[in-house]
């Protein structure tokens, strides 16, 4: 996933703190901590991401 280009969260904060980036990667969708985008990615099915969103999107 490093030649990926990742998209941080419009939600992140200008400091840097809690931040998360996607990637749309084929058939799934890469989550990262941009503070540290050495560890491994999690990824997840398009789906269950959309799933997710809509989800934060509730609360």
């Amino acid at each position: 996933m490093n030649a990926t280009f990742w998209f941080k969260s419009s939600y992140s904060r200008e400091n840097g703190d809690a931040c998360v980036e996607i990637a749309a990667l084929p058939e799934k969708v890469g989550i990262r901590d941009s503070k540290n985008p050495a560890l491994r990615a999690i990824t997840a099915p398009p789906p269950a991401w959309q799933a997710f969103i809509a989800e934060l999107r509730n609360e």
